[in-house]
């Protein structure tokens, strides 16, 4: 790995352009390329107010701003924006077809060296690399949102993913200020959405059985349980209280929780009534724009201070370079 390489981002949504700002905040070359051209114009407005909290934290200086938007370029074409890539990152809908039908593309139109990437949530990578020519350049990196702030990138292997490209990637992530995990097996969700979602179920079943208002569910999680969670997962919580209290409270809770196959039907309601969150204005909770913005900003700013100040992790300025501790990757799945 060079010092500096050359990222392909494919996907100028959610998390595709706020990707392409973490690379370009640690100096690397990034072109992103998407068919949605009033997506695509809207990088850089979008990185320049993702950066404005970066700014008053004083993790980077304003005169950078227009140096980090500099090492973005827009491409409204796949085949120029695969051109000489190091590396290639899938940003698109959680489809499984389409994430085949992309990959063959930028099999086709990148360089045998370049590395592909898929940043599914869920989907398995082996099914997404199983047609390719050479699936051993293929894995998985799993961005939290926001993927400029979140420190945890997801690392998975497909069947045939070679350990060298898995390194790579390691090592490519921690010199950008990231904590990968390794994903020992390719399982739906992977490791954050299969516990999220487990929590969500639970979540949505006590609105649904009118248990608690939708409001207190999550004032439970806020200030509750989920303050600690910034420090302490959920398995050194369960030593610091005692396995054996642990294992007794779950004979008697576990019978009561839901553990239904499915979706809930509350949300499935919602979903029918056009009630989808902050894009429709009505989800659990109701939404305006301006709500909305000023969530998400008080969440990246709270984020960044405690990544900053406490902890396990620290924001590295610009272009500061982290320590790589390699798994021994190809052993152990």
């Amino acid at each position: 790995m060079g010092n500096l390489e050359r990222i392909g981002i494919l996907g100028a949504g959610l998390m595709g352009h706020a990707i392409a700002q973490l690379f370009a905040r640690h100096r690397h070359l990034v072109t992103i390329h998407d068919t949605d051209q009033a997506m695509l114009q809207s990088v850089p407005r979008r990185i320049r107010t993702n950066l404005d909290v970066y700014v008053r934290l004083g993790l980077v200086e304003s005169s950078q701003v227009e140096e980090i938007l500099g090492r973005v370029t827009l491409c409204g074409n796949l085949a120029e924006m695969c051109a000489d890539r190091d590396l290639i990152i899938e940003a698109v809908s959680e489809n499984l077809e389409l994430k085949r039908r992309v990959f063959a593309d930028l099999e086709r139109l990148s360089s045998p060296a370049t590395v592909l990437s898929s940043n599914t949530s869920a989907i398995s990578i082996g099914l997404i690399a199983e047609r390719l020519e050479r699936p051993e350049r293929v894995l998985g990196t799993h961005f939290w949102n926001p993927p400029h702030v979140v420190p945890c990138v997801e690392v998975i292997g497909g069947p045939r993913t070679g350990p060298e490209v898995m390194e790579w990637v390691w090592r490519l992530l921690k010199s950008v200020g990231k904590e990968p995990v390794w994903v020992r097996k390719d399982v739906p969700g992977f490791l954050g959405n299969r516990m999220q979602h487990a929590l969500w179920r639970e979540a949505m079943s006590l609105v649904e059985l009118g248990i608690a208002s939708a409001e207190d569910v999550d004032r439970v999680v806020k200030f509750g349980f989920g303050l600690r969670l910034a420090f302490l997962g959920p398995l050194e919580t369960a030593d610091l209280a005692g396995l054996d209290l642990t294992l007794d409270v779950q004979k008697d809770l576990l019978p009561n929780l839901n553990n239904r196959g499915e979706p809930s039907r509350l949300i499935k309601e919602m979903v029918a009534r056009g009630e989808v969150g902050v894009k429709s204005g009505q989800g659990f909770h109701s939404w305006s724009s301006e709500r909305a913005q000023s969530v998400k900003a008080a969440r990246d700013e709270a984020l960044l201070k405690i990544i900053r100040d406490v902890g396990g992790g620290r924001i590295r300025r610009e272009g500061e370079a982290g320590e790589a501790n390699v798994p021994p990757f190809g052993r152990g799945r």
